[in-house]
């Protein structure tokens, strides 16, 4: 067996905004864990992880509280022997005082580099209006070399979101000037209104724009269009990444009711494609994680 037959599977347990009075994401510590755990049974072996307010009512806002952090992931991690934890740094100001300081505490393998801006955009399908307010995710590249700054003190892999294809472009340029290593960890991120569209047919022009050596997944946000890109990901040799972040949908349509059974759909879509899952030690390995 190569290392090419081996691929990781990311689970995205909970969003950000997401309200868990609509829909079943977790957001409490026990919450996170079992569903950290259901998915970790199917073979998920990184979690990626978003964190939730935990007063009552408001856990549908994020929250960068570093003791609730903390509880969190030793949740999951109690939960999940070997898991690897992938923490989301996204902030929507340059001011990463929030996410750093859950960096430094709870010291997570591997988080979330934004690496590069985007016009968020969404619009009403039925009328001619904005589905919210258009707003800049801005991340600029002294806030992406800060967020670097961080990872490196603190020996955490990033692992670079791409939601358009001039950020795909940049991560040669960003390696270039020496912010980014050999191996770098490239997320396709797939099915954002106004960025690149969940589309099998992009992922071989995608992957030609990526430096030698690098690592890449599919982030694919959508319904039933997301499980023909992870198909053609796990063919052409990527990671896989799926969750309650991403979507609520099943291949057959039904309505996902866990992460665990979209990590385990995922699972029959990379064995369909001859690769194995691996186990935590084999995601540390391949994937060059301490």
């Amino acid at each position: 067996m190569t290392t090419s037959d081996l691929v990781t599977l990311t689970c995205a347990l909970t969003g950000v905004l997401t309200n868990p009075q609509q829909h079943p994401v977790p957001v409490t510590p026990e919450q996170m864990a079992a569903e950290a755990r259901r998915a970790f049974e199917q073979g998920a072996t990184i979690m990626h992880c978003h964190f939730r307010d935990q007063r009552p009512g408001l856990g549908h806002l994020p929250t960068w509280d570093p003791d609730v952090v903390a509880e969190i992931a030793d949740a999951i991690r109690l939960a999940c022997p070997g898991v690897v934890l992938n923490f989301s740094t996204g902030v929507m100001g340059p001011d990463i005082s929030g996410p750093e300081a859950c960096l430094r505490r709870c010291k997570p393998e591997m988080a979330a580099l934004n690496a590069g801006s985007l016009n968020y955009l969404k619009v009403r399908s039925s009328q001619p209006r904005w589905a919210w307010p258009p707003l800049l995710f801005a991340n600029p590249v002294d806030k992406i070399q800060a967020f670097i700054e961080v990872m490196r003190e603190e020996g955490i892999v990033p692992e670079c979101e791409c939601f358009d294809t001039g950020i795909v472009r940049s991560i040669a340029m960003l390696q270039h000037v020496g912010l980014l290593g050999a191996e770098p960890h490239v997320s396709l991120v797939m099915g954002v209104a106004s960025g690149m569209p969940a589309k099998a047919s992009w992922l071989p022009l995608l992957i030609e724009e990526l430096p030698q050596g690098a690592h890449f997944q599919t982030i694919v946000i959508g319904r039933d269009e997301v499980w023909a890109v992870h198909r053609a990901s796990a063919e052409l040799g990527g990671h896989l990444r799926t969750g309650l972040e991403d979507t609520f949908y099943l291949p057959d349509g039904g309505r996902a009711a866990s992460n665990g059974q979209l990590i385990a759909e995922l699972r029959k879509v990379a064995e369909a494609a001859g690769r194995q899952v691996t186990t935590p030690a084999q995601t540390r390995l391949l994937l060059g994680l301490a």
